[in-house]
């Protein structure tokens, strides 16, 4: 099923709505929350793959690579009820519908995630639960297939601008240097772990199945000790910064996170100027998303994000009537979310500066600027081909009119030989 779409046309049209109700607005009610939106990573997982001389294949794991563990399930449930202590009187104690909606990616670990969320989020209780040997109730997480996302998994595509980035990235000093001073070490895990392609932007597989594996217990490899684990580690932080920085990040983000920030500004503008949507929308995804978003932002502390970590924004309305806008970032389950500040504002953003300071990082038309631009090359060759083609049209017309104008010429005297004459 697809997603719902919170959309308005048009960002200055949605700006003109937002200047409008703030002058109608009452300026006599107290502070507010008024809308919340979280992002969050699924939970503990199994790897996403392995390697050919992992004694560990995929029948270690009980459900197969990539699917969320029941330790994953344990945190996003915590954090189902860590947000339900935080929003207790902002969101009702029972589930409604109307308050809620939740979107995901279209992968088990996600979904389950979610669910697992809502779970601890929005225990059943009274006529909401329909078995009292059973403290859960199901609720809707909506998703679209993974070939038609084009919200929540990241990196976007196709999108042949963004390659060309990519492209451009690697030839960088900053990549150069770190391509050059990790080879040996990336021959070295190639040679481990039977693998034929070991760059800096495919190593992180390796560190995941090697962390999935240190995690639930199993014994790594004699070569994966703590300090090549440490390294991975680090080059694994290294290929989310390529993927979304280093080079031109600012364009990165409008072919990538900004795409997702752009549907975020648009359910905070149409919050603040009408009630129309849910207090409480939820995308449930992956590190990539998180790290995506948080780079469009010039938030992301180049770390990977951890499992169950949730990016949280916050609308209130203030008590003179103008909205603000509040950023948390959960990393650790053991302490409050972290408060993230937009660079050019304070941890109290007021929604209009929120819009304008993330206005540059937000795509016009994603397809458009996909598009790769002529180069010069490309610019020489097509007037190369007008010249020729305006050559050739011109020869036509020439030829045409001397046919035509032999066609039109009438007869005139002709010389004729006259065999009387030499009777």
């Amino acid at each position: 099923m697809a997603g719902r779409q919170f959309a308005w046309s048009g960002a200055s049209l949605l700006q003109l709505l937002l200047g409008v109700n703030l002058i109608v607005m009452p300026s006599t009610q107290a502070r507010s929350l008024r809308f919340v939106t979280l992002l969050y990573r699924h939970g503990d997982r199994s790897p996403v793959k392995t390697y050919p001389k992992d004694p560990y294949q995929e029948d270690e794991w009980p459900q197969g690579f990539g699917q969320l563990t029941k330790e994953g399930m344990q945190q996003h449930w915590e954090l189902g009820q860590a947000l339900r202590q935080r929003y207790h009187g902002f969101l009702n104690t029972s589930y409604h519908r109307q308050e809620v909606y939740v979107r995901s990616t279209d992968f088990d670990r996600t979904l389950m995630s979610a669910e697992a969320n809502l779970a601890g989020l929005f225990p059943p209780s009274g006529m909401q639960r329909f078995n009292p040997n059973i403290s859960w109730q199901p609720i809707p997480v909506h998703t679209v297939p993974i070939a038609e996302d084009r919200l929540l998994k990241f990196p976007l595509g196709p999108c042949p601008r963004y390659e060309q980035l990519q492209n451009k990235t690697r030839q960088t000093p900053e990549y150069q240097n770190e391509s050059i001073q990790n080879a040996q070490f990336l021959d070295m895990v190639a040679n481990e772990t039977g693998l034929t392609d070991v760059t800096l932007e495919t190593v992180w597989n390796v560190y995941d199945t090697l962390f999935c594996e240190q995690t639930h217990g199993l014994v790594l490899p004699p070569w994966a000790s703590p300090r090549t684990m440490q390294r991975l580690s680090q080059l694994k932080d290294f290929s989310f910064r390529f993927l979304f920085g280093i080079y031109e990040q600012a364009e990165k983000a409008r072919l990538q996170g900004g795409v997702l920030l752009a549907q975020i500004r648009k359910n905070l503008t149409l919050m603040a100027t009408s009630s129309q949507l849910p207090k409480l929308l939820v995308y449930s995804a992956h590190d990539t998303t998180l790290v995506a978003l948080q780079m469009a932002l010039d938030v992301y502390n180049g770390e990977q994000a951890p499992y169950a970590s949730c990016h949280i924004f916050e609308l209130y309305q203030e008590d003179n009537g103008n909205f603000s806008v509040e950023m948390y970032f959960r990393n650790e389950s053991n302490k409050a979310p972290w408060p993230l500040v937009l660079p050019g504002c304070a941890h109290r953003c007021p929604l209009q500066d929120f819009l304008h300071l993330t206005e540059p990082v937000v795509p016009k038309d994603w397809q458009q600027e996909c598009q790769l631009a002529s180069g010069p090359a490309d610019t020489e060759v097509i007037v190369a081909l007008a010249v020729c083609g305006s050559i050739l049209f011109l020869l036509i017309v020439l030829l045409l009119t001397v046919l035509f104008r032999m066609q039109a010429q009438p007869p005139g005297y002709r010389h004729v030989a006259d065999g009387e004459d030499h009777a």
